[in-house]
C-alpha cells in the first residue's frame, strides 16, 4: 500500500502524519506556540515595552485633562477607574496584533505553507496561534499591574479573577486575530480592521466611562459589545466593582471566543484565503 500520510505502509505501519481519535500533535503545538512567542520577544521594545508607555500616556493625560474637575466614579477616584479599562484596553490590542500580524506577513512573505505544512491538525493550529496571543497578553497585563502598584498604589481586589478575564480576553481577541489575519492579503486590509472593527470596539466599551452616563439606546448598543465585559470585569477583578453581572460578562466572553475560535478551526481546515 502506498506510504502517504495517515495510509499503512508496506511494512505495516501508519505514516508519519497519521490522526487517530484523540490524539494530539502535543510537540508540534508547542513548536507552534513557542514561534508564536519567541516571535514577539524578539521585538519586546515594540510588543512590551511600546503598550506600556502607550498606557501610561493615556492615564497621564485623561488624569490632567479631567482628573482634578472629576469626582469619583463608583466610589473610587477617576484615575483607579480608568487604569482597569485601560490595562484590558491594552491586552486585547496586543493579543490581536499577534495572531493578525503573524498570519498577514506569513501571506505576504510566501511562507504561510511553512505553517500550514507540518502534521498539525486544524485545532492544533487554533491552539498554537491562541497560546502566543494568550502569552503575549498575561505578560503585557503583568507588566501594567506591576507598574500600577507603586504609581497609583492600586492592588487587584480579586486578583484570581482578574487572572482569568484577561486569559479569556486574550483569547477572544487572539482569535479574532486569526479570522482577521485569514481575511487579509495585505496590510492595509488588517489595518482597516483595526481600526474600523477592533479599535472602536475598544474604545465605545466603557473603558473611560460608565454605563450609567450613556442614554438607554447607547447602553443597548454596549451590553451588545463583548469587549464590554471584558472592561467590565477587569474592572471587576481590579476594584471589585462592575456595571454588569461579572459571571455573565464572563459566559458572553467565553462564547464569543468558543465562535471565533471554531470559525478559526473551520478556515484552517478548509484552507480558506490561505491556500492558492
Amino acid at each position: 500500500m502506498q506510504s502517504g500520510a495517515g495510509e499503512m505502509t508496506a511494512s505495516g505501519k501508519r505514516g508519519m502524519g497519521e490522526r487517530r481519535f484523540g490524539r494530539v500533535n502535543w510537540l508540534g503545538m508547542q513548536t507552534l506556540a513557542l514561534r508564536e512567542t519567541r516571535r514577539f520577544l524578539a521585538v519586546w521594545t515594540q510588543t512590551l515595552a511600546a503598550p506600556l508607555v502607550t498606557a501610561g500616556l493615556f492615564l497621564a493625560i485623561f488624569t490632567l485633562a479631567i482628573g482634578p474637575s472629576r469626582g469619583p466614579v463608583m466610589g473610587v477616584a477617576f484615575t483607579h477607574f480608568l487604569a482597569p479599562g485601560i490595562l484590558m484596553m491594552t491586552v486585547i490590542q496586543n493579543a490581536f496584533a499577534n495572531t493578525s500580524s503573524s498570519i498577514v506577513i506569513a501571506k505576504v512573505q510566501g511562507n504561510i505553507v511553512d505553517t500550514l505544512m507540518p502534521p498539525l491538525s486544524a485545532g492544533e493550529l487554533v491552539a498554537g496561534f491562541l497560546a502566543g496571543a494568550a502569552a503575549r497578553g498575561l505578560i503585557v497585563a503583568t507588566l501594567l499591574v506591576v507598574a500600577l502598584w507603586p504609581a497609583l498604589g492600586m492592588v487587584p481586589a480579586n486578583p484570581v479573577w482578574l487572572l482569568l478575564i484577561v486569559l479569556v480576553g486574550a483569547c477572544m481577541l487572539g482569535a479574532m486575530g486569526i479570522v482577521a489575519g485569514i481575511l487579509s492579503n495585505k496590510f492595509d486590509q488588517i489595518a482597516a480592521i483595526t481600526n474600523f472593527i477592533v479599535t472602536p470596539l475598544a474604545f465605545l466599551s466603557g473603558t473611560f466611562y460608565t454605563l450609567e452616563a450613556l442614554p438607554g439606546w447607547m447602553q443597548a448598543v454596549s451590553h451588545a459589545n463583548p469587549v464590554f465585559y471584558l472592561i467590565d470585569g477587569a474592572r471587576y477583578g481590579y476594584l471589585g466593582r462592575s456595571d454588569s453581572d461579572p459571571v455573565l460578562g464572563l459566559t458572553i466572553v467565553v462564547l464569543t471566543t468558543a465562535v471565533l475560535a471554531l470559525l478559526s478551526w473551520w478556515w484552517f481546515r478548509t484552507g480558506y484565503r490561505l491556500k492558492p
